[in-house]
């Protein structure tokens, strides 16, 4: 009998383990008996779910592959953590649920060991108190954003973030209302990538997005109006282009940059931040001259035909390329949001691309996501692998090698003068 014991959802949605049974995850497509190295306890902040018409497996202790009648669970780890293997199933073909996408969520291998929950992950940064659930979405919130409401009456920006931290409870959406950390302020309807796995805007067809995006392009006059209402009262304050509710913020370059000057002229404390994914390099220069401090590009692969088929994008990766160099040569700090898929990013392949990468571009910081994303549908779309996976720690370890001084871990960092 195995010490790590797999673990199913009953038809209530009860989370049961199975004596006797081994628990598996997968690296890409291959499945892996999990083994203790492999686990860690399952981190505070974590969630369980099921995984709709994704039938359950373990493994016997003669090594068989066996289904279970029952769904398969997984762990939605918080950031901090970055997941080595996804949950091992079987498509139930006779749940009507199997052939649909999954909801967008970090799918993690989970197990009972020592009678506890374990998950396949690995810590890649500290905890950082400022993202923790306790400071959002208080008593006070609703209080507090009327008082916003009153005190920047007539900006669309401000009802537009009214609802993203009521109704979505997007924590740098709360911040402005809460006058602390990092504020969000989305500025752009429209995109030039179609994202796989993008949150805020998806085909009928597929899984639903976790929250809708914005419908208009504020003002540069609106953007500065909460920039510098945020920037001249909060604590450690970021204002930060780029949401989960928008497309890419570099396609409304000219307003960003209007509203970055007309901020800077009023205080010069705070920093200014971009999210985006670096395609267009025009917009990107122009956001750059005007006055940005930070810029975390979004990225899947340093390869082109990888990049391509998750970004199903308008541009090229040599742009992206040249909005970092552009950024860098202008003492931005430059991190990337790295979207992680164990099976995929560790490829070897995948790894050689990252070092010549990094090598040309030291960026000062990789920021580690685990891609929310169906591992099935997310796999059937990129390219076949060329080599075996290396591991995620062994990854990590790669990208090291090639910059020695970037940081590798999970949370923005607040940029000291």
């Amino acid at each position: 009998m195995s010490e790590v014991t797999a673990l199913y959802a009953d038809e209530e949605g009860n989370i049961l383990d199975i004596p006797g049974l081994g628990a598996m995850g997968r690296i890409g497509s291959q499945e892996i008996i999990l083994k203790p190295e492999d686990l860690i306890p399952l981190p505070p902040g974590s969630d369980l779910m099921f995984m709709p018409g994704r039938q359950a497996v373990g493994c016997s202790s003669d090594g068989e592959v066996l289904p279970v009648a029952g769904l398969a669970v997984a762990a939605i780890i918080p950031p901090g953590y970055t997941r080595t293997h996804v949950p091992a199933y079987r498509i139930d073909s006779e749940n009507e649920d199997s052939s649909k996408p999954l909801p967008l969520y970090g799918y993690t291998a989970v197990a009972v060991y020592n009678d506890e929950l374990y998950v396949a992950a690995i810590h890649t940064d500290e905890q950082n108190d400022k993202w923790n659930p306790e400071h959002y979405n208080t008593k006070n919130l609703t209080k507090l954003v009327k008082k916003v409401k009153k005190d920047l009456a007539g900006n669309r920006l401000v009802e537009h973030l009214s609802n993203c931290a009521l109704t979505w409870h997007c924590q740098t959406a709360e911040n402005l209302f809460y006058h602390r950390w990092e504020a969000g302020i989305p500025a752009s309807p429209v995109c030039n990538a179609k994202c796989l796995g993008c949150i805020s805007l998806q085909p009928a067809e597929c899984c639903p997005s976790p929250q809708s995006r914005i419908k208009f392009r504020p003002t540069a006059k609106e953007i500065a109006e909460i920039g510098v209402y945020h920037l001249t009262v909060a604590p450690e304050g970021i204002v930060s282009f780029g949401q989960g509710c928008e497309g890419e913020p570099s396609l409304s370059a000219d307003n960003i940059a209007d509203g970055i000057k007309a901020i800077r002229e009023k205080t010069d404390k705070g920093q200014i931040n971009i999210n985006t994914n670096g395609g267009f390099t025009a917009g990107i220069k122009k956001i750059v001259d005007a006055g940005l401090n930070s810029m975390r590009v979004s990225i899947i692969s340093a390869r082109p035909d990888s990049y391509k088929a998750y970004y199903r994008c308008s541009y090229e990766l040599s742009a992206v390329k040249e909005s970092i160099r552009y950024a860098l040569e202008h003492d931005v700090y430059v991190s990337l949001n790295l979207l992680y898929f164990p099976g995929f990013n560790d490829r070897a392949e995948e790894v050689a691309a990252w070092q010549d990468f990094l090598k040309e571009l030291p960026v000062q910081m990789i920021q580690m996501r685990n891609l929310n994303i169906d591992p099935d549908w997310f796999l059937r779309t990129m390219p076949e692998a060329q080599s075996d996976a290396i591991g995620t720690a062994r990854f990590m370890n790669a990208l090291k090698e090639a910059q020695p001084d970037i940081v590798i871990g999970s949370f923005s960092h607040y940029v000291e003068d």
